[in-house]
């Protein structure tokens, strides 16, 4: 059916945005940006208001219409909980198992988006390399920070998802990270784990209010994201570019556990080997400090040649994308 033809493209941009997103350091606003969605998915959520909203409840269609993309948003909407889904349960596998190749994966992949985003800055001029360098050095400055501890307070579930989700719109900024940053990834995503497994009645209580967050932030960050492009759209770009150069510190494929914070007695841990670490498995703990290291001093099995493939296909991906963004023509792009 032709509805299906039209869905396809948009749901697997969605997935991948998911899929990012579920990954700390990786933002589904890059992926949202390579994949040729980004400004037509930030202009979208922009044009949702109450006006739209009461259209919605009271069934005005033809006057939703009008106003938006409503079957695109649907489309990326579903793509993003397929990702999201398949993110709670495979990619932690992957994290779990073959961590090195998936950040080459997504090393490679953000380098090419840094080159694909920075070609299109028409004349790199002093404003436009000082955003860029502003830019790499924000997005470093933030990956360099440690995890604070979280909380399950409503209150601040809603805060934090405000800040996390302004975070996804922003090539180069993790969602994720954000929420580990604020303490709250060890609560949300077993939260989200927990409603998709079990229904529990707390888990979709602090998911419900962590949406509500997320649905304010994006109505208030895309009205800001949308000026920007209008009016300052090759500045907007090059500090996108910055956003995500800064980025790739943070997800160099191999790292070594400096610190923890055990989740038996609140106390930080110091790490010097694998089976150091592997003592806190049993009672959980969360990474607080890594070394970025060479292959040749990484602790574990630094799986080299598989690590430097996967990079290679994340450089690959983004030109192949790039190529199909192209020949698909205008709306696909969203520009």
């Amino acid at each position: 059916m032709q509805w299906i033809k039209k869905a396809i493209p948009y749901m697997w941009r969605g997935a991948a945005i998911g899929i990012a997103e579920i990954i700390p350091g990786v933002s589904g606003g890059t992926i949202a940006f390579i994949t040729g969605i980004y400004e037509k998915l930030i202009y979208t959520i922009k044009s949702i208001d109450h006006i739209l909203v009461s259209d919605f409840f009271t069934g005005r269609w033809k006057s939703i219409a009008g106003k938006m993309d409503f079957a695109f948003l649907i489309y990326i909407l579903a793509g993003m909980f397929c990702g999201i889904v398949l993110g709670v349960f495979g990619v932690t596998w992957l994290l779990e198992y073959y961590p090195e190749p998936l950040w080459g994966f997504f090393f490679g992949l953000i380098i090419s988006s840094c080159f694909y985003i920075g070609k299109q800055v028409k004349g790199w001029k002093h404003v436009t390399l000082a955003l860029f360098i502003l830019g790499t050095v924000s997005a470093l400055t933030i990956t360099l920070m440690n995890p604070s501890e979280g909380m399950d307070s409503l209150w601040y579930v809603f805060i934090c998802a405000i800040i996390a989700v302004s975070a996804l719109i922003l090539p180069g900024i993790s969602g994720s990270f954000i929420l580990l940053l604020l303490g709250m990834y060890t609560v949300v995503i077993p939260a989200v784990k927990s409603v998709l497994t079990h229904f529990d009645g707390e888990s979709i209580k602090i998911v419900s209010v962590f949406v509500a967050g997320c649905l304010v932030g994006l109505a208030t960050f895309s009205r800001v994201m949308s000026y920007l492009f209008k009016y300052y759209k090759n500045s907007t770009l090059a500090l996108l570019t910055g956003f995500m150069a800064g980025s790739l510190y943070k997800i160099w494929p191999w790292r070594n556990v400096v610190s923890i914070l055990s989740n038996e007695d609140g106390n930080v841990q110091s790490i010097q080997s694998l089976q150091e670490l592997a003592a806190f498995e049993n009672v959980g703990y969360k990474i607080l400090v890594e070394n970025q290291v060479w292959p040749y001093l990484y602790h574990g099995d630094p799986k080299i040649l598989l690590t430097v493939s996967s990079t290679i296909l994340g450089l690959i991906v983004v030109w192949i994308m790039e190529y199909y963004n192209k020949s698909s023509g205008p709306d696909m792009i969203g520009l």
